[in-house]
């Protein structure tokens, strides 16, 4: 049997949401069924695997903490924010207001279930955001990747007929950055590990003796309202994911 569970309770835990006593898989942990290079391009230049799982595993705790102090904020609480991601989360609050982007309370961390396609998930808000309604998604990535938009496509078909005005779908990505403030060059640093994209326009960011500014956020939204293709690709995502962990699936009553 496929997946490192001890038991079937473990493994509904794991991989799935229990609503009105029925158990659905989860849509972040379908869509781990597909192949990541860019993860794997890390693992192979990370210097062990398991420092590469180190890593990786603080960079999910600082992504974490971005999501829980920005969760909060949503929630109009008053959120303690870890001082390792305050630049991040005063560029989120700033870049927020600016643009006038309106949530409610009801519509963060929302569960949600697609009863026609059997499957559940948690949204991170719905918004209105240039007069647009959809969901609002947020990552703490050093990029937006295409991943992403099966996620998020499975909220859109769970949603769509519940919310007759639900247009579109954005990525919100926060991250901090440090610049060098003689050739422009940047550092970004998560999970202990420090990465630098040199500033090609300089060409003496090679061989320059950095200087790092402080740490400053960095917000990126990008809109994606074609989600019916995704969709497709999700529930092909989502029946080689049921493939996987068949057995696990019939002992949840999944699958018959």
């Amino acid at each position: 049997m496929f997946g490192d569970f001890k038991d079937i309770t473990d493994f509904k835990e794991q991989c799935g949401y229990t609503i009105d006593e029925v158990w659905y898989p989860r849509v972040t942990k379908i869509v781990t069924i597909k192949s990541k290079p860019a993860l794997y391009y890390y693992y192979g230049q990370a210097k062990s695997y398991k420092a590469a799982q180190d890593a990786t595993e603080q960079s999910a705790k600082e992504g974490t903490m971005i999501h829980e102090a920005v969760e909060g904020l949503l929630l109009n609480k008053n959120p303690e924010i870890p001082a390792q991601v305050a630049p991040a989360v005063a560029s989120f609050l700033e870049f927020f207001e600016k643009n006038n982007i309106q949530v409610t309370p009801e519509n963060v961390e929302r569960r949600i279930v697609n009863y026609d396609h059997r499957y559940a998930g948690t949204i991170d808000a719905l918004a209105l955001i240039g007069g647009k309604f959809g969901v609002l998604d947020i990552k703490t990535s050093a990029s937006i990747y295409r991943d992403y938009c099966l996620q998020t496509s499975a909220y859109m078909d769970a949603l769509k007929d519940r919310f007759k005005n639900l247009q579109t779908r954005w990525i919100l990505r926060i991250d901090q950055i440090q610049t060098c403030n003689k050739c422009g060059s940047r550092r970004r640093i998560k999970g202990g590990n420090d990465k630098i994209k040199l500033n090609w326009k300089d060409r003496s960011s090679k061989t320059c003796a950095h200087e790092w500014s402080e740490l400053k956020g960095e917000i990126e939204l990008q809109e994606f309202p074609y989600w019916q293709q995704d969709f497709q690709a999700f529930l092909g995502a989502k029946k080689l994911w049921e493939w996987e962990n068949e057995e696990w699936l019939k002992k949840a009553g999944y699958l018959v």
